[in-house]
């Protein structure tokens, strides 16, 4: 993965209305200083958190979202996801102290363009805001190297027996119905499921099937 890659030509004709979404007031003066000087960037306007970025976006109508993750009341991905369904034009920039793998992916999920560590330069997030607003991605250095590093699924500590239950169970089956192909009791088929969930640290059943179909556990026909 490139931390940045742009697949369509510039369009830049007047400045990038920018909105900026972050919790703390400093945070966003901070921002606002670093990018106040590129003529090409223009900052629209501000939110303290997800519910007032959707507000702010249905009036000021940006053409990126720089969005933190970590805020009160909305989550940063839960506000992504909101802006991507409500706002499909708005393209959207996370902001974070963090370049957890988890993160950037759940981020990407929920519609984000790119993945800027707040420790960038004004220069890098200017290169960010540009790459996303003409189309292409862009993540930091130190992000894109852990999004290249192989990791373990966490998936691989299942039995071969709770894998093929996890995706019977992704597949629309019931315990009655797993017990039967696997020739085994309906209690045994709940002890597996127990023993799943504890294992992915997932509670609900509606969770474990995303998860299984999130990360392809399970073929849909």
């Amino acid at each position: 993965m490139n931390n940045n890659t742009v697949n369509a030509e510039p369009k830049i004709s007047r400045p990038i209305r920018v909105l900026i979404v972050d919790d703390h007031p400093l945070v966003r003066d901070g921002l606002k200083a670093r990018l106040s000087y590129a003529e090409d960037i223009r900052i629209s306007g501000e939110a303290g958190d997800g519910f007032d970025a959707l507000a702010q976006i249905e009036v000021l109508t940006p053409d990126v979202v720089l969005l933190d993750i970590s805020m009160p009341k909305m989550n940063g991905i839960d506000t992504a996801e909101a802006i991507h369904d409500r706002y499909p034009d708005v393209l959207i920039l996370v902001l974070s102290m963090h370049d957890d793998r988890e993160y950037v992916v759940n981020v990407i999920r929920a519609g984000a363009s790119g993945y800027v560590l707040k420790s960038a330069s004004a220069e890098e997030m200017l290169q960010a805001i540009k790459a996303v607003y003409n189309g292409g991605n862009y993540y930091s250095p130190s992000v894109a190297a852990k999004m290249l590093d192989p990791v373990d699924h966490p998936a691989d500590s299942l039995t071969s027996r709770e894998q093929t239950v996890l995706r019977l169970l992704a597949g629309g089956a019931s315990n009655k119905a797993m017990a039967a192909e696997l020739d085994i009791s309906v209690r045994t088929v709940e002890t597996h499921r127990r023993n799943i969930k504890q294992k992915l640290n997932i509670s609900s059943t509606g969770a474990l099937i995303r998860y299984a179909l999130d990360y392809g556990l399970v073929d849909l026909e």
